[in-house]
């Protein structure tokens, strides 16, 4: 089954969907510090380099469904938070043209949870009628990774469109039950000692790819919270920064000392340094033989950070391939929820219909 790509960063998203059944034969990633990994990882998928805004619906491929997270950093609860009167906020409506004029039998759009703050509902509720228009049922949910076998807590919007002629909206999998931990993803790592780097990445890499790690100092803004987890816990959420990086979990800990502020136990000898670049990808539980191509670490965290965890991808892709085969061989997917899309809207806030 063909389905096209957007905003594809590294290719996390992608990569479980295609793990789970699917081939993303067209991709798209406008920022050039990604192309190789994308292309190293993704050889069979074509990578379109443009800027989607310039890009005609007519130059992308026909396809059953498209995927990808339009940019979040508009959207963030921790930065400005324009929302939609920001550039790259904009570029959710892009993704919405798109979908009108393709008309693919699904989509999927994945963003962060400051999507959903209050002073966003206009423009959020505005994206889910336009998705309606378009001949869509529409539902969404706020989703935590590590309930879809990632060691993370992790907070994510998915939306989810299915043609009004499946016959119903999708369900979101319920998850496991069981919380992956760092211990699952990465203990075996502490053995082999990581490289530290201060920017550049030079060919020596260590005996694992990219198990190198950002060394240096910690802000006031990174000491304002606890960034320690142990080893039979999930990550903290891994972030598209370096400087953001939680400790290693064998490192010292960190005490709180009063609002905002923390300080590492002075009476631990352990050190106290960032998860690698190798480190985190685990977490974000893409496997080693994944390869994140970068000549600045920063450019490798960012991709590691800014990924679909590989695992919630899969999930999420898996269940909808059974509802889009049991539609293409019965005409209707057995399974769905049956009500309408005004029904379905039920599920929003109560202050997005206002």
């Amino acid at each position: 089954m063909d389905i096209v790509s957007l905003f594809s960063g590294c290719g996390g998203l992608d990569l479980g969907f295609h793990q789970a059944g699917f081939k993303i034969i067209w991709a798209n990633e406008y920022d050039k510090s990604i192309w190789n990994t994308y292309e190293f990882n993704h050889p069979e998928t074509k990578l379109d380099k443009r800027d989607l805004r310039s890009i005609k619906p007519s130059e992308i491929p026909d396809c059953i469904g498209i995927i990808g997270g339009p940019p979040c950093q508009s959207w963030s609860e921790a930065g400005a938070g324009r929302g939609i009167n920001d550039s790259r906020g904009q570029l959710f409506y892009n993704y919405v043209e798109i979908i009108k004029e393709k008309k693919p039998l699904f989509f999927l759009a994945e963003n962060v949870s400051g999507i959903l703050a209050k002073k966003h509902d206009h423009a959020f509720t505005e994206i889910l009628y336009q998705f309606k228009d378009a001949g869509y049922e529409v539902t969404y949910k706020l989703l935590n990774a590590s309930n879809y076998k990632v060691p993370q807590d992790r907070k994510r919007v998915i939306i989810v469109g299915y043609q009004e002629r499946m016959g119903g909206a999708f369900k979101f999998p319920e998850g496991s039950n069981r919380v992956l931990t760092l211990r699952d993803a990465i203990y075996d790592l502490s053995k082999i000692e990581p490289v530290p780097v201060e920017s550049e990445v030079n060919e020596n890499r260590g005996t694992i790819p990219n198990h190198e790690y950002l060394e240096g100092g910690f802000s006031s803004i990174y000491m304002s919270r606890n960034r320690v987890r142990g080893w039979d816990e999930p990550s903290f959420t891994i972030q598209a920064g370096g400087r953001h990086a939680p400790i290693h979990p064998q490192a010292r800990k960190m005490i709180w000392i009063g609002k905002d502020q923390w300080k590492f136990d002075e009476d631990s000898s352990k050190p106290s340094r960032r998860l690698s670049v190798r480190e985190c990808a685990r977490i974000q539980t893409f496997s080693d033989n994944f390869i994140f191509k970068y000549d600045h670490i920063a450019n490798g965290y960012k991709m590691v950070g800014n990924a679909v965890p590989v695992n919630l991808a899969k999930s999420l892709a898996e269940k909808m391939l059974i509802d889009v085969q049991q539609y293409l061989n019965f005409g209707i997917c057995t399974n769905l929820q049956t009500k309408q899309l005004a029904t379905q809207l039920t599920l929003i806030k109560p202050s997005l219909l206002k």
